[in-house]
C-alpha cells in the first residue's frame, strides 16, 4: 500500500526538523544550542543566575549560600568565644573563607560517606547521646529548638538525620585515619618519660560556694545577706544546699549544691583561689572577691602526687592519638579534594565580603 499524502508531509517535517535541529547543535550555535548551554549547571548564565541568589560554591550539584557561611563563620567565632563584630574586615572576609572551605569540605566527605553508609552504621542510642550533648550547649529547650529551626530544622526527626549523618562523617574519618593514629604501648611509654612533669598532680581541693555577684547589687548588702546565711549553716538551721539553691547567683551550681568539684590554685583567680587553699576543711568562711562575696567550704584535700605511667597511660594515649588527629585530618581534607574521583567544586571567592 502507498503511504498516504498527509505521512509523506509529516515524515518529510519530522526530517527538516530533525536535520536543523543536528545542525543548530553540532554545527553552528544556534539557538537550540544556546538555550542547552545556559541549561547547562557550569554554564556562565547558570552561574550568574545562582550568583544573584547569593550562590558561593558549588559541589558537584549541591550549592552553598552566602546565608550557610555566615551561619558557619558565627558558630566557628562562638565556639573560640569570638564575635563577628569585634573583628576588622580583612579579618572578617578570613573568617568567612575559612567557614566556606569547611562547607565545601563537608559537603565532599558527605558525597564520600553516602557511597559508603552500609559501613557505617549509627545506633539509635548514639543520636540519643548526641541530642544530650547538643541540648547541653543551650539554656533551655525553646533556646535549642529556636536555634535549630534557623539552620532549617524544624522536628525531631530532622534533627536526628542530620545528627545521625554527622556521626557517620566522624565514623568515616576515623576509619580512614584510625592506622595513623594508633599509638603503641612503646610509644606512650617513651612520650611519658620526655613528659613527665605534666603528668604530675599538684595539691587539690574540692569546694562548694553559695555566691552573691556584685556588679548590680550593693556590696553591703550583699555581705548581709551571707554572714546571715552563714549564721544558719553554721547553727544547723539549713544546710549548704539549701543556702545555694535559694540564694546563689552562680547557675551552674546553685542546684547541686554549690558544688565546684576539684581544682587547683594555679587555675583559679587569684582572690578566690589564695583564700580556698588557706582553709581548713569543713569550716565554711566567708570571702570577698573582686566579683562578689561568697560563702566557700573545703569538702576534701588531696595532697599533691607523682603518677607513674600505668596510672597516666590513659591520658598520654589521648593526648598523642589528638595530635595524631589533628594533623592526620587536615591531609584527609585535602585528599577528598584531590581526589580524581570526586565530585567538582566551583567556588566564587569574590561573594564573600569584608562587611
Amino acid at each position: 500500500m502507498a503511504p498516504s499524502k498527509k505521512f509523506t508531509v509529516r515524515l518529510a517535517l519530522y526530517t527538516i526538523v530533525t536535520l536543523y535541529l543536528g545542525a543548530d547543535m553540532f554545527l553552528f550555535n544556534g539557538p537550540v544550542h544556546r538555550h542547552f548551554q545556559a541549561a547547562r549547571p557550569d554554564s556562565e548564565s547558570a552561574f550568574e543566575y545562582a550568583r544573584s541568589k547569593g550562590m558561593v560554591a558549588r559541589v558537584g550539584g549541591t550549592p552553598i549560600y552566602l546565608s550557610q557561611v555566615e551561619r558557619a563563620t558565627r558558630e566557628r567565632l562562638w565556639l573560640r568565644g569570638r564575635d563577628i563584630d569585634e573583628l576588622t574586615p580583612e579579618q572578617r572576609r578570613t573568617e568567612r573563607l575559612a567557614a566556606l572551605n569547611d562547607l565545601i569540605d563537608h559537603e565532599l566527605l558527605r558525597v564520600k560517606v553516602n557511597a559508603n553508609t552500609d559501613s557505617l552504621p549509627v545506633s539509635e542510642e548514639e543520636i540519643d547521646d548526641a541530642i544530650k550533648r547538643l541540648a547541653s550547649r543551650f539554656a533551655n529547650r525553646e533556646e535549642m529548638k529556636n536555634e535549630l529551626a534557623a539552620e532549617g530544622i524544624d522536628s525531631e526527626k530532622e534533627l536526628r538525620y542530620r545528627l545521625a549523618a554527622r556521626l557517620q562523617q566522624t565514623k568515616y574519618v576515623e576509619s580512614q585515619i584510625a592506622d595513623e593514629i594508633r599509638v603503641t604501648d612503646e610509644e606512650a611509654r617513651q612520650w611519658f618519660e620526655k613528659h613527665r612533669d605534666r603528668f604530675d598532680l599538684p595539691l587539690r581541693v574540692r569546694a562548694r560556694h553559695v555566691f552573691l555577684a556584685t556588679l548590680d547589687r550593693d556590696s553591703e548588702e550583699a555581705k548581709a545577706t551571707l554572714e546571715k546565711a552563714l549564721t544558719e549553716l553554721k547553727a544547723g538551721t539549713k544546710d549548704f544546699a539549701t543556702l545555694a539553691a535559694e540564694l546563689s547567683d552562680d547557675l551552674k551550681t546553685k542546684h547541686s549544691g554549690g558544688d565546684l568539684g576539684w581544682m587547683t590554685e594555679g587555675r583559679l583567680p587569684a582572690d578566690f583561689g589564695h583564700a580556698a587553699f588557706e582553709m581548713k576543711p569543713q569550716r565554711p568562711t566567708l570571702i570577698r572577691t573582686k566579683i562578689g562575696w561568697h560563702i566557700v567550704e573545703v569538702t576534701d584535700r588531696r595532697a599533691a602526687e607523682t603518677r607513674s605511667f600505668e596510672d597516666a597511660r590513659g591520658e598520654v594515649v589521648a593526648a598523642l592519638e589528638s595530635a595524631r588527629r589533628i594533623e592526620m585530618v587536615p591531609r584527609l581534607r585535602e585528599a577528598l579534594r584531590n581526589d580524581p574521583d570526586a565530585v567538582t567544586v566551583h567556588v566564587l571567592t569574590d561573594m564573600i565580603s569584608s562587611e
